[in-house]
């Protein structure tokens, strides 16, 4: 018998009341065949989405399954449990063994990463488990009956700013900014050049991610970097820290500042005075043989939307440089384009931009450099 499964899990917090749904469907996905969902208590989000797993294999094992595509949209435990992403997480490795345990017992199980929009049965499930460990509803058993309606629903974390009016579980971008080159200590433009961390730099990136790992070791579910090399290695630094891969997105790339490159700005004033000062202040002009403020918004726009799509409900650590930053506390924002020009961005230092999906946003961080202490 071939089945589709699905599962979900969250936490409201992280860790917060925690809990996970899952349920199988027929191979046409036209009627349910077994539902699960429990409520965890006080949790991760990784962990309940594990669980979540290991609920819907062990209910299409009961049933006889041979065949499982198992779907899910957790992008971490996907690229996982397929063997793509290593698993290092102390919370993940035991869960993980379970899980891949209940593999071996079919025939064929195939893991593939669907859009949360896409998974609303299970995450129905999942946060009626979660108002469960919250103590809005009673417990129910890991086996229980529901409802069989395939609505989405949204999960909407303790953590979410009331005051907003926003909806749902937000893709939480953590944005941190490269450590030092030397063309920085110049403060010369730095677009698409590609000069390696300074000394200093390289501290700069260890501290940062000392901190991500100290602070939300099992909340960042994907590390994603700028092509460029300064931004690549502080991203590997980070990565590494939280036992995660990084994941290249070339729309995170910086201005490219084209005959201004290597130039500070006093140099660029003086070789083309006109058309600097009409830069300064009209984002839609472009610096000699490079690319406007306005092209680069577009394009780390677009690479917002794939991420939030990629990863839904999660926390992504986003490695890049000032601009595209700007460009996605701007968005958050919902602010016009002087703040490109206005908002300072030190070197390594961290912000927290968060897109609901109901189209919402807010920012709780910027420009946070704690974790560089006197460096």
């Amino acid at each position: 018998m071939k089945v589709i499964a699905e599962a979900d899990g969250g936490s409201r917090g992280n860790p917060g009341p925690a809990g996970y749904g899952a349920v199988v469907f027929d191979a046409d996905h036209s009627a349910v065949l077994a539902e699960r969902k429990e409520a965890l208590g006080v949790t991760t989000n990784n962990v309940a989405e594990y669980r979540g797993l290991i609920a819907a294999l062990t209910a299409a094992a009961e049933l006889g399954a041979a065949d499982v595509t198992m779907r899910m949209d957790s992008k971490l435990v996907v690229e996982q449990m397929s063997g793509r992403w290593k698993i290092k997480h102390p919370d993940m490795i035991p869960l993980a063994r379970e899980a891949k345990r209940l593999t071996e017992r079919f025939d064929n199980v195939e893991f593939v990463w669907i859009p949360r929009n896409q998974n609303g049965h299970a995450d129905r499930l999942a946060n009626e488990a979660m108002d469960a460990a919250a103590g809005l509803t009673p417990a129910a058993s890991p086996a229980s009956d529901t409802d069989t309606d395939t609505g989405t629903t949204e999960k909407a974390p303790a953590t979410s700013p009331g005051w907003t009016g926003a909806r749902g579980a937000p893709t939480r971008l953590l944005l941190l900014r490269h450590g030092q080159t030397a063309l920085s200590v110049e403060r010369r433009y730095s677009g698409r050049g590609n000069p390696e961390l300074t000394e200093l730099g390289r501290e700069q990136a260890a501290l940062a991610a000392k901190r991500l790992a100290s602070r939300t070791p099992s909340d960042v579910s994907a590390v994603i970097s700028s092509p460029l090399g300064r931004a690549r290695e502080t991203a590997e630094s980070a990565a590494t820290a939280l036992g995660l891969p990084v994941t290249v997105h070339d729309g995170l790339i910086e201005t490219d500042f084209g005959a201004w490159e290597g130039l500070t700005f006093r140099e660029a004033a003086e070789r083309d005075p006109e058309l600097f000062k009409t830069w300064l202040g009209d984002t839609s002009v472009a610096p000699p043989g490079g690319e406007s403020f306005d092209t680069v918004t577009e394009r780390v726009l677009q690479a917002r939307s794939e991420i939030v799509a990629d990863n839904g409900s999660s926390t992504v650590l986003v490695v890049s440089h000032v601009t595209p930053i700007k460009v996605l506390l701007r968005s958050a924002l919902d602010v016009g384009p002087s703040i490109l020009y206005r908002l300072h961005l030190d070197l390594a230092s961290l912000s927290l931009a968060e897109f609901y999906p109901d189209g919402g946003a807010s920012v709780r961080l910027v420009n946070d450099t704690n974790h560089l202490g006197e460096i």
